[in-house]
This record gives structure tokens, sequence and C-alpha cells, in this order.
């Protein structure tokens, strides 16, 4: 039973930690809910950084999750700059900031998010290589667009990921050169597969983006300082004034390893253990977002996300888990992407050599129709794109794990609700 003489700690102070808190005042909870973040800036959510928020499209305000005084008037104790430094299981107590305050807790909700992977190459140091996680990272990269939109500059990207791609698009609308430099054989290669990730190679080609697919860097180049050029692993030097790192990013799972929790195999995507109702392997410790590793039953393995449904949803899964409520996380996989003139939203999990067929409807060339990745008939994932209001339908496809007729999945004519079994 939850009782008001309880203090739930939350460490992580994105989107995942701040709906947690939310969460866990709407169920009810009048015991103590302490909030504790890494960062200065209050909890905001990260796809603007990449996109709105780049362009000048929001300010600060705009990507806050709450208003800043929302945490005193329900009561959360919000500890901004302040690091976590241990957690210490057979006290039920967590350490943090410099002078090394200790809070004891009843329930513990680990939401520490993900990190940038860095590149391992020479000239990492130099002014003028970066990477976008934080707030801060995109306030000053913005800035980096600008000037390079209006002296014609040109920017290397490390990566055609998500992140990669949106900031390509970005930086082309301020009008600066962009290369892109990507191992794989086509962008997003790993989530979409070749044959879809073609249409996003051929969509940034037609505003001015060149790629180079199969190499990777190999050194940044400088001079006093500053960047020259990136070279590739195939003998090529790119001009660059500035190079982002967009290679992917990693869970931030040092506290709960130090702590002896258990913690997920790299090769399948790393993370903090959960089960089905986001525990832990301590019963009194949860983790949700980009740091947990949970089952889905749908795709019969562990997933980790590291998307924003997941830290929306996952966070008040979590909350509801730690008063006890019986709950069971297993939301299908979501994520958007708005480039150009392009919008999309993807539903599902099918990383190549998952599927055995991309049935589309609609009309490629125009960019206007869904995509499904199919397995013996049955639909792992949907991406639409520029077609709207059928997020709902491709996951109850997704869910329902029927077989279903590839002509008729493909048919613009036919309902996608009346294939749902």
């Amino acid at each position: 039973m939850v009782d008001a003489d309880q203090t739930f700690v939350i460490v992580g102070g994105g989107l995942a930690g701040a709906k947690a808190a939310e969460t866990l005042r709407a169920e009810g909870f009048t015991g103590r809910v302490i909030l504790i973040c890494d960062e200065r800036d209050h909890p905001y959510e990260r796809p603007p950084l990449s996109k709105s928020y780049l362009l000048g499209k929001k300010d600060r305000d705009g990507v806050l999750v709450h208003p800043p005084a929302w945490y005193a008037s329900h009561d959360i104790e919000l500890h901004l700059g302040q690091t976590v430094v241990t957690v210490d299981r057979a006290t039920r107590t967590v350490r943090y900031g410099d002078d090394g305050t200790r809070v004891r807790y009843d329930k513990l909700l680990l939401a520490t998010g993900a990190e940038p992977r860095r590149l391992d190459v020479p000239g990492t140091g130099l002014a003028g290589v970066h990477h976008l996680r934080r707030l801060a990272h995109a306030e000053r990269f913005k800035g980096v667009l600008a000037a390079l939109g209006r002296d014609n500059g040109h920017l290397v990207i490390a990566g055609a990921g998500w992140i990669g791609l949106e900031v390509a698009a970005a930086a082309r609308t301020y009008g600066a050169e962009v290369t892109v430099v990507e191992p794989a054989p086509t962008p997003l290669h790993g989530v979409l597969g070749p044959e879809l990730g073609a249409v996003f190679a051929e969509l940034h080609r037609s505003h001015g983006v060149r790629f180079r697919f199969g190499v990777s860097l190999t050194e940044i180049v400088g001079q006093d300082g500053v960047v020259l050029a990136a070279r590739t692993d195939d003998g090529e030097e790119h001009p660059a004034h500035d190079v982002l790192a967009a290679i992917g990013a990693a869970p931030r799972t040092a506290l709960a390893e130090a702590a002896g929790l258990e913690i997920a195999d790299r090769a399948h995507g790393g993370g903090i253990v959960v089960d089905e109702r986001l525990r832990t392997s301590d019963p009194d410790i949860f983790a949700a977002g980009d740091a947990a590793s949970f089952p889905h039953p749908l795709y019969g393995g562990r997933l980790r996300v590291e998307h924003w449904s997941n830290a929306l949803h996952g966070g008040p899964a979590a909350a509801r888990a730690m008063l006890g409520k019986e709950i069971t996380y297993d939301d299908v996989p979501y994520f958007f992407t708005d480039q150009y003139d392009l919008g999309m939203e993807y539903s599902g999990w099918a990383p190549p050599g998952s599927y055995d067929q991309v049935v589309i409807r609609g009309d490629l060339g125009k960019r206007e129709f869904i995509a499904f990745w199919l397995k013996d008939g049955r639909v792992l994932a949907g991406m639409n794109v520029n077609v709207w209001d059928v997020t709902a339908d491709i996951q109850k496809l997704i869910r329902a794990g029927a077989a279903v007729d590839g002509e008729a999945l493909a048919d613009p004519h036919v309902p996608l609700q009346s294939l749902v079994p």
C-alpha cells in the first residue's frame, strides 16, 4: 500500500522522468516526489532539437514538458544541474550533487536516457566538431547552421540516421552545403532497409545533399584548432567547416551497472533489463525511456526504443507500476520525422532480416504512400509518408498478428480497417 510517508525518487529529467512525476500526482500519490536532473534546463522534449527548435520555429519555452512553475505547484522537488553518483540498494538511498546529498527512496525510477556515441578518429577535439543531444547543443548548433548558410559553408554529417537526416534538412534550409557520410548502403538502413531507405536518399539529393555511402570517417583535418576537412576510408577528402557526429546513441547505464542491476547485452541494444512492468532486477527500482530494455510480446524478444513515444508512455507506465498497479508495457514502437515537405510516422519494429516482403500502398514517386513490412503475411511495421490519420489502423494490423492479403493491403481503395481481423 502506497501512503503519504513514502518517497519516490526519479533520476533523469527528460520526458520519461517528467511524465512519470506528473502521473504520480495524477494517480493520487501524496508522498514526496523528487526529480533529479543533471541538466540545468527544466525537463524538455528532444524531437524539436533537430527539427523545429533548430530551425527557429520553436523557442525554449516551446520545448518544455511543463512550465517551470508547474513543479512547485504540484509539490515536485526538482533538482536541476545535479548528478546522481551512486545508488545504494542496501540502504535504498541515492547520493547526488557536489556536496554528496543523500536521500532515501521507497521506489526509484531510472530514466537516465542515452548519450551520443563519439567518433573515434583523429581531430574530434577541434572546434567545429559537434554532437546534438541536449538543448544547449541545439542552441549552439542553431548559430552554427545560420553562419554556414550565410557564408556558403560546408557541413559534414557522420551518420544517415534520423538525427543526421533531420539536421541535413535543417542545414539545407539555412543554405549550408551538406555532405553525409554513412557506412551502410542507404540512409536509415537499420530501420527501414534498402527499399525505403532509397526514398530518403532521393528526397535529400533533390534538395542538394551529397551522400557518401559505404564509407566511414577516418580523420577530421584542421588548422589552428578549427576544422578544414573530413577524410573517409576511400581516400577522399571532403571540405568542411563543421562536422556533426550523428552515429547513434548509447543507453546511460553506468549508474545501474554500479548498483549491480542486470544490463542487457549490447548486441541486443543494451539497456537496463526490466520486466513487463518496467521493474529492474531489484523490485524497488524501475527503468523507463531510452535506457530501458523491455520484453515485447509482439516481437518475441527485448526492445530498447530511443524515441519520443517510448518516453511519453513509458514514464507514466513505470509510475503506475511504482504505485502497485498491474500494468503490462507493450506499446507498439512509434516514431515520426519531418524533413523538408515530408512528414512521416512509423509504427512497429522490422529491421533488415526480420521481414520477407515490403508492400506499398500509394505513390512512392509523389512521396504519398504507406509502406508495410511483412513476415509470412503478417504486418510487422508500417510507415505512412504524407498520409495521415492511419496510425491507429496500422497498429491494429500489427497487434492482430494475422496474415493479411498483400493485394488488398496495397490497394488504397480497400479500407485498412477492413483488413483487421
